[in-house]
């Protein structure tokens, strides 16, 4: 996402040190889950650190778009970004079922795992595209 950029700010570097320090406790909770066989609480806070990195995912994207424009080759690509909006609210979802039952929590999660599995070429495409037209 920020090779599709040409400018990046101090927000930018705030935002992307916001997503990594997210990201970087997935392996803790991950094992908190498996240690405790998929019980209640390890399984919403899966859900709640997957749901607070797609935020900070989306803080970004946005703070990407802010600082090199509403034009510029990832503005385009993102468009309106309802892969992304759609994976936040699943989270959402997902943690809140958790206190309901973790298996419907978990079933969210894979859900939205597979959301993702298949990539995601609209900003590889719209690079291509630039560079095509010079």
């Amino acid at each position: 996402m920020i090779h599709a950029t040409k400018q990046v700010n101090g927000s930018v570097l705030w935002a992307n040190i916001h997503l990594l320090f997210w990201l970087s406790l997935f392996p803790f909770v991950t094992a908190f889950m498996g240690e405790n066989n998929y019980t209640t609480i390890p399984v919403a806070l899966y859900g709640f650190v997957s749901l607070m990195s797609g935020v900070a995912y989306y803080m970004l994207a946005q703070c990407l778009i802010a600082v090199n424009g509403k034009k510029s080759t990832l503005a385009i690509a993102l468009g309106k970004d309802k892969k992304g909006v759609t994976s936040v609210v699943v989270y959402a979802l997902g943690t809140g079922l958790s206190f309901v039952n973790p298996w419907l929590g978990i079933a969210c999660y894979i859900f939205v795992a597979g959301m993702w599995f298949i990539p995601d070429k609209r900003i590889e495409d719209n690079i291509a595209k630039e560079e095509a037209n010079g």
